[in-house]
């Protein structure tokens, strides 16, 4: 008996040996164009994460199935798993900066809008959309499995019938695509649920200047809303999840579910990315959130919960808003920032790589497509656009993304798609 039992564990060790090893997936993530391996990738199949080594390398413990692999500055790509052991798989990433324009929840599904922007994207530099997911409104443009989206009226108005066909044909067209989810502020959700919504201090519903109510940041039901709608998103084949409106509103007197203080703001606001890159793990995309310009530059949390050094490691990029009409107060030495669009954006993504530590292909800034509304009526033309541009790319950016409110683009300052090379004549060629 005491044989078996030997033989018993010693066939338990190989097993666990053999599991652990042969049939573990190790492989490589490379960049496609040098060849070189690219350090800190992030490797995921099913809920497993991660990070390649100096090599660009990396293990996991499963046996088939599909490994996916993202990195900063380059297009996500998978491999499939299949075969006897030793299972390889080696993934190459090409380098990618996404250039794009914003469409809205009316945007989107409006054919006019929707198609001018897809023929900048086709005469001109332009290679990504960010789409309302979620909108300003709390707004979903196509039908969602989320059920509290239909209970708070947020599928009262459809604008993509077919979401699944619209993601592919912009796919065909090598878009990127990036979701952007408004969370916090959410007027629909604040009135349905009153007990998530944020009060006045007379315990009233509050609504900011637009007439909008919000949600309280501080509860977990809100949180868990807007990550259920990113993972649809990210099931449905978008590239990268934004999140915008992560922040407490920016005014005073107001009453939430917990003591409203910077710590306890910040600790929601960075618990809320924790939770959502927790939840879209298996989906290999890619985790932002859109911040204030002025997050860059102060060192608190500028009263609404965003404290750049409590972002860095729950975002794979941070986008600030750097339309130089928000900068109501200035930078250093730009006293009219209207009249200074490459100094805002060259300085105050300088200033967030300074203080972060972080390489500046971390940060894709939005940029001012928009009349001035704040430094007496400037039109944002060719010129200024052209100089936010250059000065996001000259500071190592990940790409950039262009905010105009009504969705009306033109080419003014941007660069031409080179023409395709002409298709060889038809039939056999000379030698």
């Amino acid at each position: 008996m005491a044989n078996l039992e030997r033989f018993l564990v010693l066939a338990l060790l190989v097993l666990l040996l053999w599991s652990g090893g042969a049939l573990a997936l190790n492989g490589r993530v490379i960049d496609g164009v040098s060849g070189k391996p690219i350090a800190d990738a992030i490797v995921t199949a099913d809920k497993s994460v991660v990070r390649t080594d100096g090599q660009g390398k990396y293990r996991l413990g499963i046996t088939a199935g599909r490994v996916a692999a993202r990195a900063y500055g380059y297009r996500q790509a998978a491999a499939t798993v299949a075969g006897q052991p030793p299972r390889v798989a080696d993934i190459a990433l090409m380098p990618f900066r996404p250039k794009a324009l914003y469409l809205s929840f009316y945007g989107i599904g409006d054919r006019k809008l929707r198609q001018a922007a897809l023929d900048l994207a086709t005469s001109t530099e332009i290679n990504a959309l960010v789409i309302d997911v979620k909108g300003d409104r709390g707004m979903i443009p196509y039908r969602s499995h989320v059920a509290l989206a239909a209970e708070v009226g947020a599928q009262k108005i459809i604008t993509v019938r077919n979401i699944e066909e619209q993601i592919r044909l912009l796919k065909d067209r090598n878009l990127y695509l990036i979701a952007r989810i408004v969370v916090f502020k959410d007027s629909l959700l604040a009135v349905a649920r009153p007990e998530l919504a944020v009060k006045t201090a007379g315990g009233r519903l509050w609504r900011d200047r637009e007439g909008l109510a919000w949600v309280d940041p501080f509860r977990r039901e809100v949180w868990d809303y807007a990550i259920a709608v990113a993972v649809e998103a990210a099931a449905l084949g978008f590239d990268e999840i934004q999140f915008d409106y992560v922040r407490f509103p920016d005014a005073t007197g107001l009453s939430f579910s917990r003591p409203n203080t910077e710590a306890s703001r910040v600790g929601a606001i960075s618990g809320f990315f924790a939770a959502a890159r927790e939840a879209l793990a298996p989906y290999n995309v890619f985790v932002a959130g859109d911040i204030f310009g002025y997050v860059c530059w102060n060192l608190d949390d500028t009263a609404i919960g965003q404290r750049l050094d409590d972002l860095t490691g729950q975002l794979d990029y941070i986008s600030p808003m750097l339309y130089p009409s928000g900068f109501q107060f200035g930078i250093p030495g730009c006293r009219n920032p209207v009249a200074h669009p490459r100094e805002i954006v060259s300085e105050t993504l300088a200033r967030a790589a300074q203080r972060s530590g972080l390489p500046g292909v971390r940060f894709r800034p939005w940029l001012q497509a928009f009349k001035d509304y704040a430094f007496g009526g400037r039109q944002f033309g060719a010129a200024e656009i052209r100089a936010q541009i250059d000065a996001a790319e000259n500071s190592g950016s990940d790409g950039w993304m262009l905010w105009n409110p009504h969705n009306r683009y033109t080419s003014d300052g941007l660069k031409s798609r080179p023409a395709p090379a002409p298709a060889p004549p038809a039939g056999p060629q000379p030698r």
